[in-house]
């Protein structure tokens, strides 16, 4: 029996489980936890700060090397499917932004289990706000700060770029200058009828209010969508209809499918500013105009 679209229950369930689609999923967070340990050796450990009032409400930054002028500012919301994931596990990427001159800035949140989608949606909210009004203590600029998010944690930034800033903040509507959302889910009605229910507490509300694709009429600046030809097949879906969703309100920024990379490689391209992923932040960050003029020709 067809429970959303063609698919049928064990079909859908296996569209929302990136782990049928890469095999080398362990060995690839293997490899990015290495990474990242390499690179905090290289650069240092990062900087924490406190976001919220919980334990879990922190923030690592790197910062790029003293400078004359605040630095623009890569806050990078992690994937683990809600359930997973931290901040230290996304230093890899680190050196592409600290090179280019930028802070990159991971979060630390809940997960579903102990916040649910709600839960999880207000903290990172709130450290994106807190990055908007304290940039200065770290040497970023407020007036550039942008957004990145891969996988649960593309859901995560479509939720950020939809906030209702002078309302909920008191920030200026344009508080996130520029975003990159990678391989992410952004309607939860299909996920909602997936076996991501067992572990996520969804009802009609959340699932309105917490999918991006219903509330395009919020999102105040440029976005990059971005996807593996290895994702599963709803996260393709779900990127290409996003993405045509800004293309309808003039918002997206470009489209990007990376050829030959499965779902948990694809962030692996930030780790170089010649990197799909890497170059494409930059370019968006205003940081590698030259490129983007070569590319232009």
């Amino acid at each position: 029996m067809r429970v959303f679209l063609d698919y049928d229950q064990a079909a859908l369930d296996r569209a929302y489980d990136q782990a049928v689609w890469a095999p080398n999923r362990q060995e690839v967070l293997d490899r990015r936890a290495a990474a990242s340990a390499a690179v905090r050796a290289r650069l240092g450990e990062p900087r924490s700060f406190a976001y919220g009032p919980t334990p879990i409400e922190r923030l690592d930054v790197y910062a790029p090397a003293a400078a004359s002028a605040p630095a623009p500012v890569m806050v990078f919301l992690h994937g683990g499917a809600w359930r997973g994931g931290d901040a230290r596990s996304q230093a890899y990427a680190a050196e592409t932004f600290v090179g280019a001159g930028a802070h990159w800035v991971v979060p630390d949140f809940a997960t579903v289990m102990d916040a649910g989608l709600d839960g999880m949606v207000d903290q990172v909210r709130r450290a994106v706000a807190w990055v908007a009004r304290h940039a200065r203590e770290f040497g970023g600029d407020p007036a550039r700060v942008y957004l990145g998010g891969h996988s649960s944690g593309a859901h995560l930034a479509g939720n950020v770029l939809t906030t209702d800033w002078p309302k909920a903040f008191d920030l200026p509507p344009d508080v996130v200058k520029g975003a990159l959302c990678v391989s992410g889910m952004y309607e939860l009605h299909p996920v909602r009828l997936s076996a991501r229910s067992s572990y996520v507490r969804f009802d009609d509300r959340n699932e309105h209010e917490l999918s991006p694709m219903r509330h395009l009429d919020r999102i105040a600046c440029p976005v990059t969508v971005a996807y593996a030809d290895g994702d599963s097949p709803e996260f393709q879906r779900q990127s290409r209809e996003f993405a045509e969703g800004l293309r309808g309100i003039g918002r997206l920024r470009r489209l990007i499918v990376a050829p030959g990379l499965n779902h948990f490689e694809i962030p692996e391209t930030l780790t170089s500013p010649d990197g799909l992923l890497g170059r494409e932040a930059l370019v968006l960050m205003g940081l590698d105009a030259c490129h983007e003029a070569r590319s232009a020709r």
